[in-house]
């Protein structure tokens, strides 16, 4: 049996499919940084996407992406103490400050107008 070596073809130490994955970016301050995430354990991983249709539909449209291999996108974790990869994650969770409940919101809101009701008999 002969062994073909091509392009796609994954290196034999690569546990992920080779070629350019989608990798999620946010801006910062000297330009586009790739964004880590927490595995369901609480874990540190570096993602990446095969194609920019799975990003969209797991991160939304507006999620800046740039295209890098795995071997690139591990480089520029491992500094960081991030050694696990994660290719195409399908559970997502809403970000920390989306999931307040609304009636704080509320709570702020109404309860300002009661405070400065209360004060103006003090105040004149």
């Amino acid at each position: 049996m002969s062994q073909y070596h091509l392009a796609e073809d994954p290196e034999p130490s690569e546990p992920v499919p080779a070629g350019l994955l989608f990798v999620p970016v946010r801006p910062g301050p000297m330009g586009c940084t790739a964004r880590f995430f927490r595995t369901p354990l609480g874990g540190r991983t570096a993602v990446g996407f095969t194609t920019e249709r799975r990003l969209i539909a797991t991160l939304g449209i507006g999620q800046a992406c740039i295209r890098l291999s795995a071997p690139a996108l591990r480089a520029l974790a491992t500094p960081l103490g991030i050694a696990a990869l994660t290719v195409d994650p399908q559970l997502t969770a809403p970000a920390a400050r989306d999931r307040v409940p609304r009636s704080i919101d509320v709570l702020r809101v109404t309860g300002a107008p009661a405070v400065v009701s209360g004060l103006k008999p003090l105040i004149g």
